[in-house]
């Protein structure tokens, strides 16, 4: 194992104190002989590992931010417990990466330092811990949420240029504190080993873009039109959702439909409301507390006008946004009623946008009626029917021949040998690759893709030439006049060359220095070691 050589005092007294949990200076160390053993090896080696591990999951904590509202409105139906849990996951996994990073660079200054890699056992069973709670994170993830395993796939197409960038930029600085192990170490098996792995790792980052693929690796002029934008329930971060100030606030964002979700009350009239319950966006426990717990469609249409629809959106602020609001803004939220079908079309006329929703629940016993009331109230609005996008599937003959000016959007791919053709889809981001959005596009079958909130995701989308997306934020998207980056090809292939190259003469430049300085400190050691040979034959004789 390697030998320590001569430190700073102070400097190894302040690397050893937090690794190892004590105050041990470096010529305490150095008489006591101590060395990095193989146990202490493994123990750096497993260190290592759970830092790649959290990194991994702080960039999946970073991709699932986009669907997370899904996951708080998932945990409020089941606990009727409203928090942002997007805080709780970000500060959780902050604590476990940066616990790893301290502890990693610790190891290896340690390394560099000459000092023993002597890892106390307290740290031993938190390290232990943090990969326990990794794998339940990754395990949970994958039993609830398997959807983000297409959405991480999705972001590789836009992070993995910089990925590869970044992972070379790390490997290359590992160089270093390897170079001194290696040049320390008595070991030769050992040392052989840990040569072929780092070379194999850095061959694999080096061909890594072999294997790189991105809709943004383009050039500026192959880029596709800016995809419209869809409200999902208006401007949910800018107003209660499913509201008639959403609808407007959506329309100050330039979307181009209103996407909402309709059930129809006890007496007949279709109203806005994603919940099957209306605990979560009124005040129905308040009111109705007896009641609170039925389906929103048991409730008649006087009791649906008498409950609030926006104080909640100021109370438990679903998005960070709510803080930034205007106190103009608050006051109008605070005013917000739940608002029928027919004043929601009456506004999407008024403002010139389209309106597309679905009709909930399907599974009740008398949705043949709940689809009839809704066109007889769609045809009375006297709205345009070409900006009424229509999207549930029940009863879709019934709705064509009644009225034929809709437009129909399908929540599946098309089929093969299709009767009807289909010509507009509607479907989560996860469930079409940029190949199949390229080949809608060709065929003029227009795409929207749900729900897109962050910049990263849009900017891929857009690449790939979706025709609109759905998306919280309208707000945000709408002040993105060009993608996050578009590199043509050649670019691309420069940056990829110049990086490995560098990457390369960095390392032969950092195995050449330390090589240097383990000679330098050699001699020293041999003459050491013949004048206590000397002095050991003399007691001898």
């Amino acid at each position: 194992m390697a030998d320590p050589p001569g430190c700073c005092s102070t400097c190894a007294t302040c690397l050893l104190c937090p690794y190892s949990c004590q105050w041990i200076t470096a010529k305490k160390e150095k008489r006591k002989g101590l060395r990095t053993t193989k146990y202490d090896c493994s123990w750096f080696f497993f260190l290592f590992g759970i830092f790649l591990f959290t990194l991994v999951w702080l960039y999946f904590a970073i991709i699932i931010l986009n669907d997370f509202h899904n996951f708080n409105e998932f945990i409020f139906r089941q606990k009727k417990l409203w928090l942002d849990w997007s805080l709780v996951l970000l500060i959780a996994t902050a604590v476990l990466i940066s616990y790893s990073s301290v502890l990693l660079i610790l190891a290896l200054c340690l390394q560099l330092c000459g000092q023993p890699l002597k890892l106390h056992w307290v740290h031993k069973i938190l390290l232990i811990l943090t990969a326990l709670v990794v794998a339940a994170a990754f395990t949970g993830l994958g039993i609830k949420w398997a959807e983000e395993w297409k959405s991480a796939r999705i972001s590789l197409q836009a992070t993995g240029p910089f990925l590869h960038i970044g992972a070379v930029g790390g490997m290359t600085l590992l160089a270093w504190p390897l170079a001194s192990f290696i040049y320390r170490t008595r070991s030769t098996g050992l040392r052989v080993f840990l040569l072929l792995v780092y070379c194999a790792a850095m061959i694999a980052l080096y061909l890594a873009p072999l294997g790189i693929t991105s809709p943004c690796i383009m050039e500026e002029k192959q880029l596709p039109p800016k995809p419209a934008l869809v409200g999902h329930r208006g401007a949910p971060m800018l107003a209660p959702e499913n509201t008639l100030m959403s609808l407007h606030k959506a329309v100050d964002c330039d979307v181009q439909v209103f996407e909402t979700d309709v059930m129809v009350s006890a007496d007949g009239v279709p109203f806005l409301m994603h919940d099957e319950e209306l605990t979560r966006t009124t005040n129905v426990q308040s009111v109705f507390p007896e009641r609170a717990a039925l389906n929103s469609t048991a409730f008649n249409w006087t009791d649906l006008q008498q409950l609030d629809a926006g104080s909640w959106f100021l109370e438990r602020r679903p998005f960070p946004t709510v803080q930034s609001l205007s106190p103009g803004d608050r006051k109008e939220a605070a005013e917000q009623r739940i608002p029928s079908l027919g004043q929601a079309l009456e506004a999407a006329k008024q403002s010139n946008i389209s309106i597309m929703f679905d009709l909930r629940p399907e599974n009740h016993s008398d949705y043949q009626n709940f689809v009839n009331v809704t066109l007889e109230v769609i045809l009375q609005s006297g709205i345009p029917l070409q900006q009424v996008l229509w999207l549930p599937d029940g009863f879709r003959e019934d709705v064509k021949q009644q009225a034929p000016g809709v437009q129909h959007i399908y929540g599946r791919k098309r089929l093969k040998n299709e009767m009807e053709p289909v010509m507009h889809v509607n479907l989560p981001y996860q469930d079409m690759s940029s190949e199949e959005i390229r080949q809608y596009r060709q065929d003029n079958i227009s795409v929207n893709l749900y729900v897109v909130n962050q910049p990263w995701l849009f900017s891929v989308l857009w690449c790939s030439g979706v025709s609109s997306v759905t998306t919280n934020a309208c707000q945000v998207l709408k002040e993105m006049k060009h993608p996050i980056w578009l590199l043509p090809s050649s670019t691309y292939f420069m940056i990829w060359v110049v990086v490995d190259c560098v990457s390369f003469l960095v390392i032969i430049w950092a195995f050449f220095l330390m090589r240097k300085c383990s000679h330098r400190t050699r001699p020293a050691e041999s003459e050491t070691d013949v004048l206590l040979t000397k002095i050991n034959s003399l007691m001898q004789e």
